[in-house]
């Protein structure tokens, strides 16, 4: 008899993209304010696609504001969700903001240091089926229809000769010479992997510029703008970089070409260069709130990071001197605006004349244009902060289009949501609309043959060829609303085509052997189709293709786990991802597979055997499996064969832990898990674990505050927090005790910044002396910082049990420390914002461990038999290197 089903959720797949960029700025109090109490205005919700199966085989969405597993995260509670996206963002900021140049000058600090020798190994390096048939268990996005995956893509450019380049968030530039796939890393020397815009000028050469600019919570600045002559060819250095240091430590959204000039819009205003000279400082074209630049009188008002932030370009085909910017904070701010040069040649606000196109404050947000090839046409996409802070469905105003060609208009609307979302949208059944981030999500091209032929992004692709008259849908969120879905693919009807992963950012039109195609990148990678592509009945693409073949890597871990793996011998390999769930790599494998879907946070894998894991979803929804999640769907008809369970702790359901909150096994007895939120939580069942009430609360760490990390060995745990967490009012602390519940007690930090008062990142316990730890800290020291207590060190060392502390960091880069493990020879790895760093065993200095780019290293862990490092990174996949080999 098979069970009845019972309500779940199936998880939006973008959570943590709602915030200031990572060393952007932390949470200003009142600070561009938006809806629903979030500092950021983001109304965009971490359950966009709850869904509750009604019946067996097909699924339909749930209302907003059901209850879902209790997992405290359901898709109303807009205030948690932002507050949770936003951490990534405070762990580097708090409690202040952090000055420009600090990326750069950390990066050349760590090159400075003696390397260790060795190499790391890419273990990621390989396909990652986010569609699996091997893992259709109930916690899995499996057959949604994304196929092959990688990290977040930020810009695409493409050429006529089969040449594509695709730029990510925080693992670089790739290039392919097949019009896609096979590619190769073109971009390892610079400073900052960390992709805004990429840009083909008219003779060929590829521009990039750095610092990704989607305003998300895990992204990076940048070192400026970079300009590579023979891109079929060559690779970027830093000797590439145009003009001086004017854009360090800026995102740059777009760069443009016009009049001899390339423009760039950047989260520090519009600033034009020569193309014709590359050297040359860059020309500050157009700041609306210069005090608030560095330098000026509000450089350092934690609002500045908001008052100068420039979406694009606009320069008018017929006469480049006729420029138009959109510049403004996506959450709404009084200088946001439409501004043009006027007679006197000063920059002046358009307040009328645009036509359909908003003119006031209210209506202007984060905008893309794009013009035809035969400047007959110019299209925008506005996003608006009055929907974003006032319609929970969508934030999108909408799509228009110049018919004069001109970018001063007039304007007409060609779509808004509610026409989107009936053009084949997957996001309906969800109970939402397209445009719902569409401050995060963008793109907009026009086929350079045909001025009414556009292709847009949103959180899917959508595309008209009527100049905006009719839309399709042909490249839907995922399937799984769709009436073809079937958890059993072989059941799965024609019009369930593959799709793109959701989640827009860069799109470009190439051509290869004599054929055009249109290359988006996402969430999940880069793909393409033919530029004039097949569509079902439905609107929806048929002939999407993933280009994500395992030669490109730009995967964002936030954790990795390592054990045996009994069945194949070898190791297993899996971690959390932003956006792409959790990875399993088993040691025949030749192709990863997803076996849980959303955004993938801390990991616990046994090291007896590597399909027994614990996975985090956010704010403490852990999932646990003992197969691997290897599941055929069979749970469809008999929830009895479900192989992973909810197995959250209390802290989850009332939203006190953090967006990615802490767990840790017992390194003696790991069968004792340790997990943190409000409270420290403990269990003793290890992965036999089967329900959320079998933990017990060990320690209360107080009312508004949230471990940040957690560690035990021997019984021993320790717990670092913060409460408030942003900027204002920021503090830390430190909480000791045991396992059986005894010895409780916070531990008395000094206030002289011996121990910084800082994001407290990691605990590194001696596997032979439990009183033996060590600390990592995040941030930047205050040399970068602004903020009482901000302090020095990353690395700090306790012999007492966490009593006293004495920094270690000596010739430790100045870099925010995220994880820390001390190897089997006493010696002590440490991974940071821009990669790994060793002290040997009776050393007090630091190497350098390997040449990885400058990629964040979030967690550090050993394999079971101790001889082997691996690194998560947030932009290049999992690492690894002999333990031997690090000094």
């Amino acid at each position: 008899m098979s069970a009845p089903p019972r309500t779940r959720r199936r998880r939006w797949l973008t959570i943590c993209s709602l915030t200031a960029s990572a060393a952007l700025v932390a949470v200003p109090a009142g600070a561009a304010s938006g809806g629903g109490g979030s500092p950021f205005g983001a109304r965009t919700l971490a359950q966009l696609g709850a869904d509750r199966e009604d019946s067996v085989g097909a699924f339909t969405p749930r209302a907003k504001g059901e209850d879902g597993d209790g997992d405290g995260d359901d898709g109303n509670e807009a205030d948690e969700i932002a507050e949770g996206a936003d951490q990534y963002a405070e762990a580097r900021t708090s409690p202040g903001i952090v000055a420009p140049g600090a990326y750069g000058a950390a990066w050349n600090s760590l090159t400075e240091l003696p390397s260790s020798g060795g190499s790391w190994r890419n273990v990621t390096d390989l396909p990652y089926n986010s569609d699996d048939a091997r893992y259709r268990d109930i916690d899995s996005n499996s057959s949604g229809g994304s196929g092959n995956v990688t990290g977040r893509m930020a810009a695409v450019a493409a050429d006529d000769d089969g040449y594509v380049y695709a730029g990510s968030a925080g693992g670089g530039v790739w290039r392919s010479r097949t019009g896609g796939g096979h590619w190769q890393a073109i971009s390892d020397r610079l400073s900052s992997q960390s992709t805004g815009a990429l840009a083909l000028d008219g003779g060929g050469r590829l521009w990039l510029g750095t610092g990704e600019a989607t305003t998300n919570a895990d992204a990076y600045l940048g070192s400026g703008v970079y300009v590579l002559t023979d891109p079929h060819h060559g690779t970027f250095s830093s000797r590439s970089r145009v003009g001086g240091d004017e854009l360090e430590s800026t995102t740059v959204h777009q760069l443009r070409f016009g009049g001899g000039k390339v423009w760039a819009a950047t989260s520090e205003g519009v600033w034009s260069h020569s193309t014709k000279t590359l050297k040359g400082a860059w020309k500050l074209e157009f700041a609306p709130n210069p005090d608030y630049l560095p330098g000026g009188s509000q450089a350092k008002d934690p609002s500045a990071p908001y008052k100068n932030i420039a979406n694009d370009i606009a320069i008018d085909p017929k006469d480049p001197s006729k420029v138009v910017l959109a510049v403004g904070w996506r959450s709404g701010d009084d200088y946001n605006g439409f501004y043009t040069k006027g007679a006197g040649g000063t920059w002046t606000r358009i307040t009328s004349g645009l036509g359909d196109l908003p003119a006031d404050p209210d209506g202007i947000g984060n905008v893309t244009f794009a013009r035809s090839a035969d400047g007959s046409r110019y299209y925008a996409v506005d996003q608006s902060p009055e929907q974003l802070n006032t319609n929970p469905d969508s934030g999108l105003e909408g799509f228009y289009v110049s018919k004069s060609g001109s970018p001063t208009g007039p304007w007409t609307k060609i779509a808004d949501y509610q026409g989107l979302a009936a053009s084949g949208s997957a996001l309906t059944s969800s109970g939402y609309m397209p445009g719902v981030q569409a401050w995060y999500n963008q793109f907009l091209t026009v086929d350079p043959a045909d001025p009414e032929h556009v292709y847009a992004g949103l959180e899917e692709v959508y595309e008209t060829k009527d100049g905006g008259g009719t839309w399709s849908t042909v490249g839907p969120y995922w399937n799984f609303s769709f009436p073809c879905w079937s958890i059993d693919p072989a059941k799965q009807t024609g019009d369930c085509n593959a799709t793109t992963h959701s989640d827009q950012h860069g799109v470009a039109i190439g051509r290869y052997h004599g054929k055009s195609f249109v290359y988006v990148g996402n969430d999940g990678g880069v793909y393409k189709r033919p530029l004039h592509g097949s569509q079902d009945a439905s609107g929806h693409a048929t002939d999407w293709t993933s280009l994500n073949d395992g030669t490109i890597d730009t995967l964002q871990y936030y954790s990795v786990g390592i054990g045996k793996d009994l069945e194949h011998g070898g190791v297993s390999v899996t971690g959390g991802l932003q956006d792409n769930g959790q990875s399993v790599l088993r040691s025949n494998d030749r192709v990863m597979g997803s076996n849980f879907g959303g955004d993938g946070g801390d990991t616990l894998t046994d090291p007896a055997d590597g399909c027994d894991i614990a996975e985090e979803y956010v704010y403490l929804s852990i999932q646990v499996t003992q197969n691997c999640a290897v599941n055929d769907g069979s749970w469809m008809t008999d929830l009895s064969k479900a192989t992973s369970f909810n197995v959250a702790p209390a802290d989850n359901a009332t939203g006190e832990a953090r967006f990615i909150a802490p767990l840790a096994a017992d390194a003696k007895k790991p069968s004792t898990w340790i997990a943190g939120g409000r409270h420290v939580w403990v269990q003793t069942h290890g992965y036999a674990i089967r329900s959320g009430s079998e933990w017990t609360s060990l320690y209360d760490l107080g009312e508004g505050r949230t471990a940040t990390a957690v560690a035990t060995s021997g019984g021993k745990v320790y717990a670092a927090w913060c409460g408030p967490c942003n900027n204002q009012g920021f503090a830390r602390g430190i909480s000791v005790g045991n396992t059986d519940g005894t010895g409780w007690h916070d531990v008395a930090l000094p206030v002289d910044g011996t121990v910084p008062n800082r994001y407290l990142s990691g605990f590194a316990v001696d596997p032979k002396n439990a009183d033996h730890v060590y600390l990592t800290v995040n941030g930047f020291s205050r040399q970068w910082t602004e903020g009482p207590g901000a302090g020095v060190g990353h690395v700090f060392e306790s012999k007492d049990g966490g009593t006293t502390w004495k920094d270690i960091s000596k010739n430790l880069p100045d870099v925010p420390a995220d994880s820390a493990v001390v190897t089997p020879n006493g010696g002590l790895a440490v991974g940071t914002d821009l990669g790994v760093v060793y002290r040997a065993p009776g050393r007090t200095t630091w190497q350098r461990v390997g040449d990885l780019p400058a990629v964040a290293v979030l967690q550090l862990k050993l394999s079971p038999d101790g001889r082997t490092l691996y690194a998560a990174t947030h932009g290049r996949g999992i690492y690894s290197i002999k333990v031997q080999d690090c000094g």
